[in-house]
């Protein structure tokens, strides 16, 4: 063990580990969860860090050497080397300070290390006085978040791409596959399966330009801004040099925001992130609940599609195969719904100049981004690409049904057409065989009013 000192006195710190006392504090004061701070949020910390110590060198503010080690340090803690080393709870108090210093932390005793010192001696590499130099947790950490969450975004649209083309090959594929619609479960007028997934693909393609455009509101950070927003105690040169850097080292588009005080107390733009990602949550949900209706049975049900068999799904019916995917997308989409909820009692909680639950925002809205992305692909790998059609049981289903003959209200009008629906619905003959039964029309005639391309087309 090593002996440290902070404020409030001593603590018995690992000899061997690379944070030191404000991190083991904070991991005996917040013993909640197995939860740690999320890697792409260690890894935007780390650029922060490395792009200070860099500016601070420009200025003349920190030594060369102390400042390159720094810099290679933070460069192996963006890289993952040490995720071990950064233990402290992803719920905390303190508005995101304890994972502020035990990023600090590693940096200072990997740069101390990197020198030939020994882990603790400060002398060598301060965590605040160095690393964290002209910085605040309260501009470091909510600029650290954005980055992550841009970098998360990215790839979550880049998941949606890949569903959305996966819908849109099903759709030309089922094109040809007129099935009976449904309205609140009733049958309704004819619909081709490809329609029905050229939805689906929509609603997804509506969701990837949502999350390409609110990416701009995430660009405004307050770096610079220190405690409260207003600057105090990092050079004004520091603060303009420090954004830039930071945009060159993490490759994402950054702007020093207009009101730095605003961007650090106000978190909505996280609530306005989250509310996209829960609108993409509720499409997901919507698509694997419709899904596992129209691959119901499959010989007692509606047994229209038939979804790729994953894995046994009874220990007691053998043979038994259920929609596991669409019910892992279902769960995922629940829990997304569930965080939006989270950040959004976090953001609205936050009093005059911050808001001190970030990081359960910064839990939420990172996992949220993540699970998103590994639930879509795992829906089309696994499911939407494998799914197939069941013709026959589309156009029986269809045949069974009334659904033909909304299509003859134009022609024999809608009382008439009810008839034919009551005599149909009583005798169990199909629609057609009732209207020729009726002598309401010549077979020629039906035919061209209940061609499938008619049907399923505007126009009468």
């Amino acid at each position: 063990m090593r002996l440290e000192k902070d404020l409030l006195g001593e603590c018995q710190v690992p000899k061997q580990v690379y944070y030191g006392i404000h991190t083991m504090r904070a991991v005996n004061n917040f013993p909640l969860t197995d939860f740690k701070t999320h890697k792409k949020l260690i890894e935007a910390m780390a650029i922060i860090k490395k792009a200070a110590a860099a500016v601070n060198m420009d200025l003349g503010k920190l030594p060369k050497e102390v400042g390159s080690a720094i810099i290679e340090a933070a460069d192996e803690v963006a890289e993952g080397k040490w995720q071990e080393q950064f233990v402290v709870d992803a719920f905390q108090g303190g508005a995101g300070t304890s994972t502020n210093m035990n990023v600090n932390e590693v940096i200072a005793n990997r740069a101390i290390e990197i020198l030939g010192g020994e882990l603790g001696n400060y002398t060598i590499v301060h965590p605040i006085n160095h690393v964290n130099l002209h910085q605040s947790t309260n501009d470091t950490y909510p600029t650290a978040l954005r980055i992550a969450a841009i970098w998360l975004l990215k790839d979550l649209s880049d998941a949606c791409a890949k569903l959305q083309q996966s819908l849109q090959t099903k759709e030309a594929e089922f094109a040809g596959v007129i099935k009976v619609g449904r309205t609140q479960l009733q049958d309704a007028v004819p619909i081709m399966l490809g329609q029905e997934f050229s939805a689906y693909a929509q609603a997804i393609a509506r969701d990837r330009w949502r999350l390409y455009k609110v990416e701009e509101r995430l660009r405004q950070v307050n770096l610079g801004g220190t405690a409260v927003g207003t600057g105090l105690n990092a050079p004004k040169k520091y603060i303009y040099m420090v954004t830039e850097k930071v945009r060159q080292y993490a490759n994402v588009g950054l702007a020093r925001a207009e009101n730095t005080i605003d961007a650090t107390q106000n978190a909505d733009v996280f609530v306005e992130v989250s509310g996209l990602l829960k609108a993409l949550a509720v499409n997901l949900s919507k698509i694997a609940h419709d899904l596992r209706l129209m691959s119901s049975g499959p010989k007692a049900g509606l047994g229209e599609i038939s979804l790729p068999e994953r894995q046994a799904g009874s220990s007691i019916m053998p043979g038994k195969v259920n929609p596991i995917i669409p019910e892992a997308v279902n769960q995922t989409a629940f829990h997304v719904m569930a965080s939006d909820f989270a950040i959004t009692l976090a953001a609205q909680s936050g009093q005059l100049e911050l808001n001190a639950f970030l990081p359960l925002i910064a839990h939420h809205l990172l996992g949220s981004l993540e699970i998103l992305t590994n639930c879509i692909h795992m829906f089309s790998d696994n499911c939407i690409n494998g799914i197939k059609a069941n013709d026959q049981n589309c156009l029986a289903n269809l045949e069974k049904s009334l659904a033909t003959v909304a299509a003859l209200i134009p022609i024999i009008g809608y009382d008439q057409a009810t008839q034919v629906a009551r005599n149909a619905s009583l005798t169990g003959m199909s629609i057609a065989d009732t209207v020729m039964a009726m002598k309401l029309m010549t077979e020629e005639r039906l035919q061209q009013v209940t061609n499938p391309k008619v049907l399923t087309k505007p126009g009468i």
